[in-house]
């Protein structure tokens, strides 16, 4: 692993390694080793996109007393996977006749204009979707029941197809799973992995479970694969898994799982942001994730927002996640001239390998090389001078690109930054304005390698107040998995009317809920007692399509009127209302390291280490470069400014001004 930062000068017995937080990337894989003292130590390895697992083991492999630490890993692979699609090899057993829901599926447009739009391939073809002769009807009863003799000659020819994995959704199972079961139980004895719908989601909308549960199907032996060779590969180590909702899960649930791991990296910057954020006095924040492949931004208004489905490369995924919006720009984008003749950045990336132009391998253009050839970034800072810049190989490719636009090489550099800044300012509306927040009420929270170069122009632009980067921002996701508490979700559709339901009815239902989550987690040593839960309604008025989710209160009607009122700005106490779905949320609150603060050494300013010359809007400005590592409580740096650490870089324009508070952020302001 790369050298330590801020680690204890001399050696503690009680300060032994703890929590070791992982995050791999499209890059990098980035490592924060947490202390028993909040001490924190850092590392980053190149990704191995052909072998993701490796650089995870040889971070581990240098790590001391790894044996004895508490691993939280949140991981791409599945997430690549289905992007990719280099999925497993799957079949799919559903109900007679549904067979071909994944193609139906809504009919929605998403190119309302396009004269051919274009599909996204299912990812089971028709030759493996399979019906079975059986009914089970909306409130439960059987209509039709399951021939288990029909069912072992459909898995005798699945199990010949030479499938990997198998996928089950029959109708109404969310509501009576006895026949799902009864297959799950036979493809067992047949050795076929397999994802039963009623245990991936227990929801309604059938192209919606269909298209969840077989994207955990075509998952779960990639998922299997990665995590046990992590965990039986030296050393090893106590796994544990980041999921999308915010919290992780114990390893034999995530790869049974996979599903609910896709948005698992940008999730654990959430949280540490989050946690930052509390310790800072902000309970409103926007944060800006800004790493090598892509740019990840949420809103947190006193709490995370949480998301019940999200399409991921085009297939709906129906379970909670922590509200990201993502978009193709970070620092390994590739810049290039389009068939119209202008300048477009990503959502090609250069990835680890090659990588960009400078790391000495590629030959494209990115937003790293422009930052680098407008000497916005210092070589000797980049991952502490342990990764050759080479800055002579970046001037021909971009004279090249700047030729084809008929700009001069400092336009074209100039001009990917800007074209950058526009495609992240507008992941940033989605987020805010687009959803009635003013972004004038937040603080932006800004993280990943990138994300200290383009955050305060990008606030100024939203007329965004202040922007908050934290200490060791370019591996701030990895710090969020070690800050996370196990969850668990689980829910259970039960379309009932609110005034035909009683209290008692939605408690039983939330205790069936608790005690099979319970069940799940204490097989992985997690105490009951130890455990709290969090319960929620997804609410409807009668004859709406959608629901709103409300936490479960005293009154949950006037709850869900005060929710809709709030979020699309009207209510009709008179109607009718609907209880879809009872949802509930263990949490087993693990012991999150307090990080060790500053020294607090008064009011004081950094000295700089030298003055550059960086290009801003065109021109050359005379500019302080300062090391943060050197920076104290109280430092103040006015801008125009670099200030440089091991991982990442800040860059502070004329006007703006960096204060550092007892943590060790920067809160900039202008």
């Amino acid at each position: 692993m790369s050298p330590p930062a801020r680690v204890p000068p001399t050696p503690d017995p009680s300060a032994s390694p703890r929590i070791i937080g992982v995050d791999t990337g499209g890059t990098f894989t980035d490592f924060v080793i947490v202390d028993r003292s909040g001490n924190l130590r850092v590392g980053k390895r190149p990704s191995w996109p052909a072998d993701p697992a490796r650089p995870v083991l040889e971070g581990l492999a240098a790590v001391e007393e790894v044996a004895a630490c508490r691993v939280v890993h949140g991981t791409t692979v599945a997430t690549n996977a289905l992007l990719e699609r280099k999925v497993s090899r799957a079949a799919l057993i559903t109900t007679a006749g549904f067979e071909d829901i994944l193609e139906i599926g809504r009919q929605n447009r998403p190119g309302l204009y396009e004269l051919h739009p274009r599909t996204v391939p299912p990812l089971i073809p028709a030759e493996l979707r399979f019906g079975v002769n059986e009914r089970i009807l909306a409130d439960g009863s059987i209509r039709q029941p399951l021939d288990p003799d029909e069912v072992r000659e459909l898995l005798k020819k699945i199990r010949s197809l030479g499938v990997d994995s198998l996928a089950v959704c029959l109708l109404h199972s969310y509501v009576n799973p006895v026949h799902e079961e009864l297959i799950g139980a036979l493809a067992v004895d047949r050795n076929l992995t397999t994802s039963l719908s009623n245990r991936v989601l227990r929801e309604f909308r059938e192209f919606e479970r269909t298209s969840t549960v077989v994207v955990n199907a075509c998952l779960r032996p990639i998922m299997e694969g990665y995590l046990g060779r992590i965990e039986a590969g030296p050393p090893r180590v106590r796994l544990s898994v980041m999921q999308s909702s915010g919290g992780t899960l114990p390893t034999r649930i995530a790869g049974r799982l996979p599903v609910h791991t896709i948005l698992s990296g940008p999730a654990g910057g959430v949280i540490a942001a989050a946690h930052v954020a509390r310790e800072a006095g902000l309970p409103r924040i926007i944060t800006f994730d800004m790493g090598g492949t892509s740019t990840d931004v949420s809103l947190y208004d006193g709490g995370p927002t949480i998301a019940s489905e999200k399409i991921i490369a085009g297939y709906p995924v129906r379970v909670p996640v922590i509200d990201i919006h993502t978009v193709g720009a970070g620092g390994g984008s590739i810049a290039f001239r389009d068939s119209g003749g202008g300048l477009k950045v990503g959502p090609m990336s250069a990835g680890a390998d090659p990588g960009p132009v400078c790391y000495g391998r590629g030959d494209q253009i990115t937003v790293t090389d422009a930052h680098f050839f407008l000497g916005r970034m210092e070589t000797s800072f980049f991952l502490g001078g342990l990764m050759k810049v080479e800055m002579e190989k970046i001037r021909q490719p971009m004279e090249r690109l700047a030729r084809s636009l008929g700009l001069d090489p400092v336009g074209a550099a100039q001009g990917i930054l800007t074209v950058a800044n526009a495609v992240m300012e507008r992941a940033i509306r989605v987020i805010s304005i687009q959803r009635g927040y003013n972004p004038r009420d937040f603080t932006l929270v800004t993280f990943g390698g990138a994300g200290g170069l383009h955050a305060v122009e990008l606030a100024q632009s939203l007329n965004i107040p202040s922007v908050l980067v934290p200490r060791n921002a370019g591996v701030f996701s990895a710090l969020g998995m070690a800050l996370a508490d196990v969850t668990r979700d689980v829910s259970q559709t039960i379309l009932r009317r609110s005034d035909d339901l009683t209290r008692q009815e939605v408690e039983a239902v939330l205790a069936d809920l608790i005690r099979s989550g319970l069940e799940e987690l204490s097989g992985e040593g997690v105490s009951p007692e130890d455990v709290t839960a969090e319960a929620f309604l997804d609410m409807r008025y009668v004859g709406q399509s959608h629901e709103v989710r409300v936490p479960l209160t005293e009154d949950p009607v006037e709850t869900f009127h005060e929710a809709h009122q709030r979020t699309y700005g009207f209510s009709r106490r008179a109607s009718g209302v609907e209880v879809v779905t009872v949802r509930a949320r263990l949490i087993h609150a693990t012991q999150s390291p307090r990080i060790t603060a500053l020294p607090a050494e008064g009011e004081g300013r950094g000295r700089p280490l030298r003055r550059g010359t960086p290009i801003h809007r065109g021109k050359s400005t005379r500019t302080a470069v300062y090391d943060r590592e050197e920076l104290v409580h109280g430092s103040v740096v006015d801008g125009p400014a670099l200030i440089c650490e091991w991982t990442s870089t800040t860059y502070l324009p004329r006007g703006s001004k960096a204060r550092v508070d007892a943590a060790g952020n920067l809160i900039i302001g202008w």
